[in-house]
């Protein structure tokens, strides 16, 4: 079964979130946890939990991916932004229970002139802070296009991150389509070769998502600019060889195409219209 959706506004709450992820023809979605641009979060009402949690059953979901605000930089070179995101991520890590057993994607962070060996060590650091042996949610480091000095631009540096958590068992990562072309893998003539090398640096049992877009940008320009599927350099046939290939045709993919509710639902369908089952 393919898993699919988009990365969906959560200003109406997790039951209207789940009725217009259905209206778009998918199964899954991904949502910030709180304003993605600061750190105000609205207030979880269980009622509203429970009938996304319902409609997730009726509906067969798989897994869904919430994402971090870009706020959040756990390598910050100021100690009270570090601190600020701590208290974040433990904050949602205790939110993220009440749809239990689902991801909690993040950007590693931006070291910011420390270098990236700073910056992986803060990032772990944050993490043996926040992580506890009883949580339900796997934590997702997501690749990112090595834009500025943001860590996690190549497969090493999440498995040094990874490598440095002890509650190790509580980690995976997210791929973006996009991200990872910037950053220089050829996932149009070469994905293959890409995979076996995530599989011998970091391990394929822990791609847990898929964000899945398009780009703007050529391969290896390291700047991160999404566009809708068929319309960058990524291009539509090279997406449809990664839903289906074996390897990744089990995990949830989300939309993160900057598009509408009409735009995704046509991207959707024409996912669903490809994929073979």
């Amino acid at each position: 079964m393919l898993f699919i959706g988009n990365h969906t506004s959560s200003s109406g709450g997790y039951e209207a979130m789940g009725r217009q992820t259905i209206a778009n023809g998918g199964n899954t979605f991904a949502f910030f946890t709180r304003n993605p641009r600061g750190g105000r979060a609205k207030e979880i009402k269980p009622a509203d939990v429970e009938k996304l949690l319902k409609l997730a059953h009726e509906n067969s979901f798989g897994k869904l991916v919430a994402h971090a605000p870009y706020t959040l930089n756990a390598c910050a070179a100021r100690e009270n932004l570090r601190e600020f995101a701590a208290d974040i991520f433990s904050n949602d890590l205790k939110r993220m229970e009440y749809t239990p057993g689902n991801y909690y994607n993040f950007h590693p962070g931006s070291h910011v002139g420390q270098g990236s060996r700073i910056g992986i060590e803060r990032i772990a650091d944050l993490l043996n802070q926040v992580l506890t042996p009883d949580q339900s949610t796997t934590i997702l480091l997501e690749t990112m296009s090595g834009k500025g000095s943001e860590v996690g631009r190549c497969f090493e540096e999440l498995r040094e991150i990874l490598d440095r958590v002890t509650l190790t068992e509580k980690m995976g990562v997210c791929l973006d389509t996009c991200h990872v072309w910037d950053g220089g893998y050829d996932i149009v003539h070469s994905l293959d070769n890409v995979l076996d090398e995530f599989d011998r640096v970091v391990g394929l049992s822990r791609l847990k998502a898929v964000h899945l877009n398009d780009s703007l940008n050529d391969l290896g320009s390291h700047k991160d600019r999404h566009a809708r599927i068929g319309e960058g350099k990524i291009g539509a046939p090279a997406l449809i060889r990664l839903v289906n290939h074996p390897a990744l045709r089990s995990l949830p993919f989300i939309l993160e195409t900057p598009n509408d509710n009409e735009g995704w639902a046509r991207e959707i369908a024409f996912f669903r219209n490809n994929y073979i089952e």
